[in-house]
This record gives structure tokens, C-alpha cells and sequence, in this order.
């Protein structure tokens, strides 16, 4: 077998692995994906319970303008459902303040609020960085100096009124960082994708998302519950089982921890490749727990409005409420409403622990019935997100050695867009050789 013939291992059939696949696939190169779980995915999944509730692992959604995003997916064949622009937020004193189209019509939206969000020099903020980030390209606001999103909010004027009752609630949940550490960079970043495309949802679940790229693969592409124990002289693949596969290169579509795992077991000079490469590899990680429950009813406790629920209270087990069904019917059996309910960071608290308090804000949110939502599962994901933080740059190094790559978000920004992009420029470096 020639080096040419040997397949392209990737490990992951993740969202970077499966791009760095299509684009593979596309150029006439032989691919072989390996997941030790049971369907594609990685972080994007679904799973579908015995009454017909769709349950996405963590509340995620697509936004519709990401570069990459337009590049690979069929937005027809998802029958895309489009989130209303806008939140309903809840003050901590219990009130509740509804913000429709904040980012899109910026003063339009806050013009009729009064003081409970911000002045009237806030509103124009949000107009001059609607502006300013409308006159970069995505990948130029990236590459932007960065300092942590909270600093860069304050330098630019918002009082302490809005940043804690718009800016942490609603990017807090998309960074899963409630203080806002995050580089402020990618919030231009987030910003802009927000401001010119939609929070949408497949209207059969995010699972959708890598399904349909798995799908444009030649049958047998993808082998799952396929366990990768090891790495051989970096074009070598060992399963579990003990299985040696052989390929003419090797693709880390894992989270940074399990790359670093997969490489520091590896024969050769993996000492001295974990001693010059590993300061690359970041494991930091954000921590989230998405609770469903089940209203029965014909009323959704959404008031089908198919907007965000924010709680602004700093101290608040609930940091968001969605109700997807209202997005999408398809995502809860006739009669039934679901609602996501998602908590952020360690709370080293059990799953029964959480759901009670969950239960008590909720009542408190929604009125007494909320006690009685059933609880349906709790996913706790403890890297549902690669932390990413001022001074990081927007890619890391893909080419590790001459024949292993790795791809994903963990190399460069935690988003979708990052997942697809790098597997594409991984394709692209193993092409042109």
C-alpha cells in the first residue's frame, strides 16, 4: 500500500473532525474517522427520549452567519428555526424587563426602556459598536488586541447598570462565564455574529449538524464505539483492542486534554515533543449544567415567544430558560412543553441538589406550578467549552509534526465556526502537502 493509498486517520467525528473529513473527501483522499461513542457529534448531540422530547446536550445554537458554518451546511435540509432576536431579562429585585431586537436595532430596542437596563449614553454605545464591528471581517475582529471582555466593556463607557443586567447575563451564558473573562476579541467576534445573523436551531435538534456532514462520507468512513488508545511514530493508530491502524496521517479531532493524553503515549520522542508543544495545548475548560423538565398543557410557559429568559441575579442558581419546543414542535410530543434550563461553573452540588433549587427559582420566576415541571435529565458537561482567554491567539499551531494535525475549537476559539475552520485548514495543509 502506498503512502498515497493509506487513508487519513482523524479521531473524532466531532464538528472538526467531520469538516476536516468533507473537505478531505471533497479533494479525493481516503479518510477514516474514529469516535469511541456511539453516533457522530462529539459535543453536538441529541438524544431523543421514549415520549419524544428532543434533548440537545447543553443548550446550543447555530448562528446562521458564521463563516464557516455557510460554507459546509444545507440551511434548506435543516429546516432551520430562528430564536427571536431579544430577551426577556429578570432584574434582581423580581422584575422583568423583555428587550426585543437589542443588537440588531439597537435603539430601536433600548429607546423605550427606561433606567432598569441602562441610560441613554448606553443605548448609544450599543449603536457605535453595532458600527464598529460592522466595519470588520470576522476573522480581522479576531485577530483584534484583546484584554478580558469585562475591561474592555467598562474602557468603552457601559455604566455597571448594563453590563450586569444585559451584557453578563446574555454573554455570560454564550462564553459560560459569568465575569467575563473572556477575550474581548471574541466578543467582538460574537457581537458581530449576532448583529448580522440569527440563533437558530435544526428543527429535528442540533444533531442535525453533524449528520448531515456524516452523511456526504462514503459508507464506512466513520467507525464508532472505535476506542483510540494510542498514537504509533504519528501515523500510526492503536485501538483499544489492540488493533494497529496504519495511515499516511493522523488528524487530534479531540479536546486538548485527550490530544495531549493520545500524544504523550506515543512511542519515540514524546517527552521532547510534550516538553516544546504542550504550552499550546489549552485545557482550561467551561463548566455547564443543562436541566430539562416537561410541562404538560397546551400553554407553553414561554407564552410561545420564542425569546431567551436571562436572569440578572449575580447570586442565582438559573442563569438562562429556553423553551426549544417553541422554536421547534418537533422537540416535544403534542400537548407538552420542554424547557432548558441551564446553571453555569462548579457548583458542587448533587443532580438531585440542583434540580430542587432549580425547581424553587423557577416558582419563583414562572409561579408556584413550575414545582411540579417534570424533570426529564440533567446534563452535566464539564468542557462543554475551551476557556479562552485575553493573549491567546485565535489559532494554535495544526501541524504538530510531519504527519500528525490536530483540528478543533480546543486549537483555536470556542465556537462551531472554530471546529469547522480548523478542520478545514488541516485539510487544506495535508493536500497541498
Amino acid at each position: 500500500m502506498t503512502s498515497t493509498s493509506k487513508p487519513i486517520i482523524i479521531i473524532g467525528a466531532g464538528m472538526a473532525g467531520l469538516s476536516c473529513a468533507i473537505w478531505l473527501h471533497r479533494a479525493g483522499r481516503p479518510v477514516l474517522v474514529l469516535d469511541a461513542a456511539d453516533a457522530v457529534g462529539g459535543r453536538v448531540r441529541t438524544d431523543v427520549t421514549p415520549d419524544g422530547f428532543r434533548l440537545d446536550r447543553g443548550f446550543q445554537v447555530l448562528l446562521t452567519n458564521y463563516p464557516e458554518a455557510r460554507r459546509l451546511f444545507d440551511y434548506g435540509a435543516l429546516n432551520l428555526k430562528a430564536f427571536r432576536s431579544g430577551a426577556v431579562i429578570r432584574l434582581a429585585d423580581g422584575r422583568e424587563t423583555t428587550l426585543q431586537n437589542p443588537l440588531q436595532q439597537p435603539f430601536a430596542a433600548f429607546s423605550a426602556l427606561t433606567s432598569t437596563i441602562g441610560s441613554l449614553p448606553d443605548k448609544l454605545r450599543i449603536v457605535s459598536l453595532v458600527r464598529h464591528v460592522l466595519k470588520y471581517t470576522p476573522q480581522e475582529l479576531l485577530n483584534r488586541p484583546a484584554t478580558d471582555t469585562l475591561s474592555f466593556l467598562q474602557r468603552y463607557g457601559w455604566s455597571e447598570q448594563i453590563i450586569n443586567t444585559f451584557f453578563k447575563p446574555f454573554f455570560g451564558g454564550v462564553f459560560l462565564d459569568r465575569e467575563l473573562t473572556t477575550a474581548s476579541n471574541f466578543f467582538e467576534f460574537v457581537f458581530q455574529q449576532f448583529v448580522t445573523g440569527e440563533a437558530a436551531i435544526p428543527a429535528l435538534g442540533m444533531q442535525q449538524l453533524p449528520e448531515q456532514l456524516a452523511a456526504r462520507l462514503p459508507a464506512g468512513t466513520v467507525r464508532l464505539n472505535a476506542t483510540v488508545a494510542g498514537i504509533v511514530d504519528g501515523s500510526q493508530v492503536r485501538l483499544s483492542t489492540g488493533q494497529v491502524l496504519e495511515g499516511s496521517a493522523v488528524v487530534l479531532a479531540a479536546d486538548g486534554l485527550t490530544a495531549l493524553r493520545l500524544i504523550a503515549g506515543r512511542s519515540g520522542n514524546a517527552d521532547d515533543f510534550l516538553a516544546t508543544q504542550s504550552a499550546s495545548f489549552h485545557t482550561g475548560t467551561r463548566i455547564t449544567t443543562c436541566n430539562y423538565f416537561a410541562v404538560d398543557g397546551g400553554h407553553s410557559p414561554g407564552r410561545n415567544d420564542k425569546l431567551l429568559r436571562l436572569n440578572a441575579a449575580p447570586a442565582g442558581l438559573v442563569h438562562n430558560v429556553a423553551f426549544p419546543a417553541d422554536v421547534s414542535g418537533d422537540y416535544a410530543p403534542a400537548g407538552q412543553s420542554l424547557v432548558s434550563v441551564s446553571t453555569h461553573g462548579e457548583r458542587g452540588l448533587s443532580e438531585a441538589e440542583i434540580t430542587a433549587g432549580v425547581h424553587e427559582e423557577l416558582a419563583a420566576w414562572f409561579g408556584p406550578a413550575a414545582r411540579q415541571w417534570r424533570h426529564l435529565r440533567s446534563y452535566r458537561l464539564p468542557a462543554a467549552l475551551p476557556a479562552y482567554l485575553a493573549g491567546q491567539p485565535a489559532e494554535q499551531p495544526l501541524k504538530l509534526t510531519e504527519t500528525l494535525y490536530r483540528c478543533g475549537d480546543w486549537a483555536a476559539y470556542p465556537s462551531l465556526n472554530a471546529a469547522l475552520a480548523t478542520g478545514r485548514e488541516v485539510a487544506e495543509a495535508i493536500i497541498k502537502g
